[in-house]
């Protein structure tokens, strides 16, 4: 399997939700078992916010572009491209502020926390 960065950022924004009316800011990129991979970028919709919700999987992010201050429990952490930043599952976070061209892969792993996914 491969994920190829210019297949996923092409796919960016993705079509309006009613949590995302500008578009979807994120897309699915590969998947196996418990791991999935999606590329995100908040800065390519309209919006420009970052609307995280905690995750009932542990997450790595893979800064690829830009600049963006991961918020993970009220302490910030920059980040740059070549960074890797481990967000436990559970955590709140959210990236603020960040640039526009702020791209990140994001992989989902490990067992969903019960109380996540009944939410």
């Amino acid at each position: 399997m491969i994920a190829r960065l210019a297949d996923a950022w092409a796919r960016l924004p993705g079509p309006p939700t009613a949590r995302y009316p500008e578009g979807v800011p994120f897309t699915p990129a590969l998947a196996n078992g418990s791991m999935s991979v999606e590329l995100y970028a908040p800065g390519s919709n309209a919006d420009g916010r970052d609307r995280q919700q905690p995750h009932a999987q542990d997450e790595l992010y893979v800064v690829l572009r830009g600049q963006a201050t991961l918020q993970l429990n009220g302490q910030p952490l920059a980040a740059t491209p070549g960074d890797v930043l481990l967000v436990p599952a559970g955590a709140p976070h959210h990236f603020e502020p960040f640039t526009a061209d702020f791209t990140t892969w994001v992989i989902f792993y490990g067992d969903p926390l019960i109380s996540l996914q009944e939410s």
